[in-house]
């Protein structure tokens, strides 16, 4: 046993720890070196301390076994449509003769009966609810609560206004968890396959190339097909569990001994009633099923207000610098509040304040701060985060004139600061919510 001072310590430390001969190593591999180094009274636990409160570690290092947050249950709704997933999906080639390039898909949470609108990808949030006005709520009434992602177009105030007119709740998921809104996601999923069977090289419908892309006038016949399909966790068809009878498709002109579509009058309430107990019943011993298979990858967070935490650089997609040679974590922040168990609001600062404060805890860890009476010669931690990309240039064409867009990117709001070609006064230039 080798009497060492304060001093030596961190001097032992720092060279078999934090030096580029040593190379940021694990505790196991600092013990090693320690160990035949010198000894001390507490120099294995001081040396895990040291390792594990080592700031480059922490933020470089990317988290291993079991992630925080077990699975919870969302709100069962009790009527058809009271809950619904809503979400956007993009980037498809211009279909029909008005040229949708986008769809914005619906899915009732109780019924899982989808709805898929082809749209326009740069709708505003004005053509979005009055394509829900005229051609979803004439059919389900007024939703009780919609639960998607933080798409801009479901974050502008006249959306949020418009809902809070109506009475309806709206759910946002926090960012880079689509677990929230996963019933939209996968139905999402579903319909491309489908639609790519169809639009593929060679198939029936094709253009004169050998292709089609007008999945337009598929729509109509794939949803049909979906809400007569048997979901695997209400083990009952979409249109059974909302009319209480599967509608007739091509196919069943093939069977010789049809019966009659419709249920007796005597019959149906009884019919329907066992259906929705049974579909009741199957979602709950679905979602205990994928509980368990969740909850044995996933752990209990135990975060404190006031505790420090790090953040997954995920969340931030415009922090400079490049992507393999990041750090694996930004911050430390200080945790401002708990919104349950799974959601973790932090006080961001500098460039980054303008970002939503609210992450999974899937995407935090926590920070283990220096210890000054150990290692009194260690650099202090400074609070600080990356630079963040903040300007961008480019032009776009639309409606056959030139317009120069500069944008200015504040987190995930995105401001457009356009100047139309033969406007020279400045008065007619403003900032607009792209």
């Amino acid at each position: 046993m080798t009497l060492c001072s304060r001093l030596l310590i961190n001097t032992i430390l720092h060279e078999y720890h934090n030096s580029i001969h040593s190379g940021h190593l694990s505790e196991d591999r600092t013990l090693e070196k320690v160990k035949n180094c010198a000894l001390w009274p507490s120099w294995r636990r001081e040396t895990i301390e040291y390792c594990h409160t080592c700031d480059r570690c922490q933020k470089a290092n990317r988290s291993t076994g079991k992630k925080f947050a077990l699975m919870i249950h969302i709100q069962e709704p009790k009527s058809p449509w009271e809950f619904v997933h809503m979400d956007w999906v993009t980037a498809h080639p211009p279909s029909s003769d008005k040229g949708y390039n986008a769809r914005l898909v619906i899915i009732g949470r109780y019924i899982k009966t989808p709805i898929f609108l082809p749209c326009h990808k740069d709708d505003t949030s004005m053509d979005t609810a009055l394509l829900l006005w005229s051609r979803v709520i004439s059919h389900t009434g007024l939703f009780k609560n919609i639960i998607s992602d933080r798409y801009p177009k479901f974050t502008y105030a006249l959306w949020t206004n418009l809902h809070r007119l109506f009475g309806t709740k709206l759910s946002f998921s926090t960012a880079y968890h689509p677990q929230t809104d996963g019933l939209a996601e996968r139905m999402i999923q579903n319909l491309e396959y489908m639609i790519r069977r169809f639009c593929a090289y060679g198939l029936e419908f094709k253009d004169s190339y050998g292709f089609t892309h007008d999945w337009c006038t598929l729509i109509p016949a794939l949803e049909l097909a979906y809400k007569t399909l048997v979901h695997s966790s209400t083990v009952q068809t979409p249109a059974m569990l909302e009319k209480g009878w599967n509608p007739r498709i091509p196919a069943d002109t093939l069977r010789k001994d049809l019966s009659d579509i419709h249920p007796k009058g005597s019959s149906f309430k009884l019919i329907f009633d066992k259906v929705k107990h049974c579909a009741k019943q199957s979602v709950n011993e679905a979602f205990d099923y994928a509980k368990q298979k969740w909850d044995k990858s996933h752990k209990l967070p135990d975060f404190k207000v006031g505790d420090l935490a790090l953040v997954s650089d995920l969340s931030f997609n415009n922090i400079k610098g490049p992507k393999k040679l990041k750090d694996s974590y930004v911050g430390p922040f200080v945790i401002v509040a708990l919104h349950g168990t799974n959601e973790v609001q932090v006080e961001l600062s500098g460039e980054l304040e303008n970002k939503h404060p609210t992450f999974p805890v899937s995407l935090i860890k926590p920070y283990q701060p220096d210890d000054k009476e150990w290692f009194p010669l260690r650099n202090p931690t400074p609070l600080t985060v990356p630079p963040v990309e903040q300007n961008e240039e480019k032009k776009i064409k639309k409606g056959g004139l030139g317009v120069k867009v500069k944008e200015q990117i504040f987190s995930d709001i995105e401001i457009q600061y356009m100047k139309m070609n033969g406007w020279q006064n400045q008065k007619y230039l403003t900032w607009i919510n792209s």
